[in-house]
């Protein structure tokens, strides 16, 4: 009984930890940014998006390690679902989101681009005739790679090019305390929260497989979603931004690329369902840049990503 009592107290704590770790992370973020001289948008497409992915790296690392290359495979895919679906959907829906030129022509080309990668990788099957289908470790190497480049070119564009007002400008030791506090708080908040969850999905009598499809997808896209939500709260729209589209490159060139290379993953040909959805919600993100206010992800287009998304968790559902 006292077990079961703990369980639940954590889970209430959890999301104190996960949101009150977001704002210290948001807050150190953007105050180092701004100490160092580069962009918000850099800091939040690296830094931010480096913390806020660990849980996929961690889930993927075990589970890599363990065999289960499905749940490392659909983590990722999943997780990236959920960061455009819901995480900028909740962030467009609190504040309206202007994305950057560059964000629209490159970034999200960058991140589509990933997608793909990863649907010629994975289909050995489908694409050379092979009876099997993996992400092998030359693969995996190929993948961290491309994560390589990428970090050269937020190298490239890292120069700050305006002041921000509304930061708090702390010490570097203080700004650097608080992302390393805040990205603490965000993985043990998270944890409390899945471990908790599961346990009352379970007492509900729901199946793992719904749970490993719902709680645990959504679980590991926690972090993202406290701080892209506090950061759109704050207004600090770069942050919000960089967070999600650098966490679904960082999801998939580094987490996947880190996973294949400890031990090869086989890949079921049914996770093309998802990987092709994903490919098409990054389109829909595309698109929307072009439709109402020009570069602006607006409320009502941010409340469509989230019943997008809801419907999308039905699907899985009824798929099993």
């Amino acid at each position: 009984m006292l077990e079961v009592i703990i369980i639940y107290i954590l889970f209430v704590l959890g999301f104190v930890f996960l949101i009150k770790g977001a704002d210290l992370l948001i807050d150190g973020a953007s105050s180092l940014a701004q100490k160092i001289g580069i962009s918000t948008f850099v800091i939040g497409i690296t830094v931010v998006a480096f913390g806020t992915s660990m849980p996929e790296l961690l889930v993927n690392v075990f589970s890599s390690a363990k065999g289960a290359a499905d749940l490392a495979i659909g983590n990722v895919i999943g997780s990236n679902i959920s960061n455009i679906l819901l995480v900028l959907g909740v962030a467009a829906f609190i504040y309206p989101l202007t994305l950057k030129k560059g964000t629209i022509w490159k970034e999200i080309p960058l991140s589509l681009l990933a997608v793909f990668i990863i649907l010629l990788m994975a289909n050995d099957q489908l694409i050379e005739g092979k009876n099997f289908s993996e992400l092998g470790r030359i693969d995996g190497l190929i993948l961290i790679g491309f994560f390589i480049i990428f970090l050269y070119y937020t190298f490239g564009i890292s120069k700050i090019t305006e002041e921000d007002e509304y930061t708090k400008i702390l010490s570097l030791n203080k700004s650097i305390l608080f992302i390393i506090l805040g990205s603490a708080g965000l993985l043990i908040g998270g944890k409390w929260i899945v471990d908790g969850a599961i346990f009352i999905a379970e007492q509900l009598g729901l199946s793992q497989a719904l749970i490993g499809l719902t709680i645990v997808a959504i679980g590991t896209s926690l972090p993202e979603l406290a701080a892209s939500a506090v950061a759109a709260f704050k207004k600090k729209i770069d942050i919000a931004i960089g967070n999600v589209v650098g966490s679904n490159i960082f999801n998939i060139f580094w987490v996947l690329g880190v996973s294949a290379s400890i031990k090869t993953l086989n890949f079921t040909t049914a996770l093309n369902y998802d990987i092709v959805f994903l490919i098409f919600t990054s389109l829909i993100l595309f698109l929307f840049m072009f439709i109402g206010r020009h570069r602006v992800l607006e409320k009502w287009q941010g409340f469509t990503f989230i019943l997008i998304y809801i419907a999308y968790i039905i699907s899985l559902i009824y798929r099993g």
